[in-house]
C-alpha cells in the first residue's frame, strides 16, 4: 500500500498483506493449493531450512495465501507477524507449548469458552501443565495466584456466557509485574471493536470460525505476536521464557530472541509448533475467511446495532430475567465496558429464561430465524443451551462460576432485519409461556 503512511482499518480489511499477482495480474488473493513449493538450486533450498532467507517449502509450515491471511490480522490488531491454525483450540495450545513445557502453570480467567476450560482444566494436566482460575475481575486473585513456574496469564476480551469484560490495561499490568505476557483471546470482538495488544496484552488468539470469517463454513485459528514483550528480561528477572531465550536442542541451539528480537514467540511457534503438532490451516480456508475479513467492519457495525434492538426488546419481555450484556447498566462491567469498548460490546450475549427447563426446550424449539446449534458469530442469528451443551463437562461450581444457570439461554445476533428476528423471539417466549 505504497503512499499510504497509516491506512485506516477499513483499508487494511481490504489490503492488508496482498497486491496484484506479478505473474498473472490477478488482483483477488490468488488460492495456492499446494502442498510444497520448487528451490530454485540446492544452495536455495538449504538456505530456507536454515532459516537463512524467507520463502516458502511445506505448506504446514507456510503457503502463499495462508501467509496473506497472517499478515492481514496481524496488520489489523497491530502485531509483528500472525499464525493460522486448523482452529481457535490449535492456536491455543499452539500458544501454550510454545511457552509452557511440564511442571509450568498458567493463570487463567475462570470465564472461558467451554472448550479452552477444558483444554486447561483437564487435559493440559495429563502433559504437566497446571492451571489456576481466577474471576477476571479479581484483580488480587491474578496476582496470587502466580508461582515461580508460571508461563502465562490468559482470559477473552468478553468471557462466554456472562460477557465478564476483561480488564486489559490492570491484567496485563500484574503480567508485566511479574514477567509474564498476557494472552488474550478476542473472538468475540474481533479487531474492529478492540485491539488488545493497545492495551498492553502480548499475544492475541482468534477462532477465525466466527465474526472473522461470519460465513459459517469453515474452521480455523489466528494467533498474532504483538511483538511487545520482553521475553529476554522475563528470563533475566524472574526465570520465565526459557522456551525462547535458551538454546532449543531441536534446531541445533538456536536461541529464538536472539534469531529474531521482536518475533521470537511466532518464528517458534511456527518452526517448532506447526511442524511438530501439524496443526496447520488449509490454504483453501484461508482463502474463505479472507473473503470474510473484506466485509468485516460493515458487518460488525450491523451486528453490534442489531444485537442493541435485540437487547431492548427482551428487557421488557416478562418471562426473561437477567440479560448479561455490558451495554445494560446492570451489568457489573458495564462501566468498565464503555471505557474499553466504546465502539460496542459485541453481538453475542446470554439472558436468563424464567421458568421450567421444559419453558426453556419449548423456547429454543420453538424459534426459526434463530438456528439452534453450537457456534458464534455467523451473518445467521444462532441459540444455544449452554448447561447442556458447550459448558456440559462443567460442574455446578465451575458453571456457577462461570455465570451459567440451568435457564441461561446464549444468542448470536446476526445480519437479519431486527424486526424479523424480535418477530421471531416474540412468538416463541409465546410458545414457551403456553409450556409452563
Amino acid at each position: 500500500m505504497a503512499g499510504y503512511a497509516a491506512p485506516g482499518f477499513d483499508t487494511l480489511a481490504l489490503h492488508a498483506g496482498s497486491a496484484p499477482d506479478p505473474v498473472t495480474g490477478a488482483r483477488a488473493v490468488p488460492l495456492h493449493l499446494s502442498t510444497s513449493f520448487v528451490f530454485e538450486s540446492a544452495e536455495h533450498a538449504a538456505s530456507l531450512f536454515n532459516l537463512e532467507r524467507p520463502g516458502h517449502v511445506y505448506s504446514r509450515l507456510s503457503n502463499p495465501t495462508t501467509a496473506v491471511l497472517e499478515e492481514r490480522i496481524a496488520a489489523l490488531e497491530g502485531g509483528v507477524g500472525g499464525l493460522a491454525t486448523a482452529s481457535g483450540q490449535a492456536g491455543l495450545m499452539l500458544a501454550i507449548t510454545t511457552l509452557a513445557s511440564a511442571g509450568d502453570h498458567i493463570v487463567a480467567s475462570s470465564a472461558l469458552y467451554g472448550g479452552s476450560h477444558n483444554l486447561l482444566h483437564y487435559t493440559l494436566p495429563r502433559l504437566g501443565i497446571q492451571t489456576t482460575f481466577v474471576r477476571p475481575g479479581d484483580h488480587d486473585a491474578w496476582r496470587a495466584a502466580i508461582r515461580p513456574e508460571t508461563r502465562l496469564l490468559f482470559g477473552e476480551t468478553l468471557g462466554s456466557p456472562g460477557l465478564d469484560v476483561l480488564d486489559i490495561p490492570a491484567v496485563a499490568q500484574i503480567g508485566h509485574d511479574h514477567g509474564l505476557p498476557l494472552l488474550v483471546d478476542a473472538t468475540l470482538t474481533t479487531p474492529w471493536l478492540q485491539r488488545p495488544l493497545d492495551l498492553g496484552a502480548s499475544l492475541v488468539l482468534h477462532s477465525a470460525t466466527k465474526f472473522l470469517c461470519g460465513h459459517g463454513t469453515v474452521v480455523g485459528g489466528l494467533l498474532v505476536d504483538g511483538g511487545n514483550f520482553d521475553w529476554d528480561a522475563a528470563h533475566a528477572r524472574h526465570g520465565r521464557a526459557a522456551t525462547l531465550c535458551e538454546p532449543c536442542d531441536g534446531f541445533h541451539g538456536m536461541v529464538f530472541t536472539e534469531e529474531s528480537s521482536v518475533g521470537a514467540f511466532g518464528l517458534r511457534a511456527r518452526r517448532e509448533g506447526l511442524r511438530d503438532f501439524g496443526a496447520c490451516m488449509s490454504p483453501h480456508t484461508a482463502w474463505l475467511i479472507l473473503q470474510g475479513i473484506e466485509t468485516l467492519p460493515l458487518r460488525m457495525a450491523r451486528h453490534v446495532e442489531n444485537t442493541q434492538r435485540i437487547v431492548e426488546f427482551l428487557a421488557t419481555q416478562p418471562m426473561v430475567g437477567r440479560i448479561r450484556h455490558p451495554s445494560r447498566p446492570d451489568h457489573p462491567d458495564h462501566a468498565l465496558a464503555s471505557r474499553l469498548l466504546p465502539k460496542g460490546c459485541g453481538a453475542v450475549f446470554s439472558f436468563d429464561l424464567q421458568g421450567s427447563r421444559r419453558q426453556g426446550q419449548a423456547f429454543i424449539e420453538a424459534l426459526e430465524l434463530f438456528s439452534h446449534l453450537a457456534n458464534v458469530g455467523d451473518a445467521r442469528s444462532l441459540v444455544i443451551h449452554p448447561a447442556s451443551t458447550t459448558h456440559f463437562r462443567m460442574d455446578d461450581a465451575a458453571l456457577a462460576a462461570a455465570g451459567i444457570g440451568p435457564g441461561t439461554v446464549r444468542l448470536s445476533v446476526g445480519l437479519e432485519d431486527p424486526a424479523d428476528l424480535i418477530d421471531d423471539l416474540q412468538r416463541a417466549l409465546k410458545v414457551a409461556q403456553k409450556a409452563a
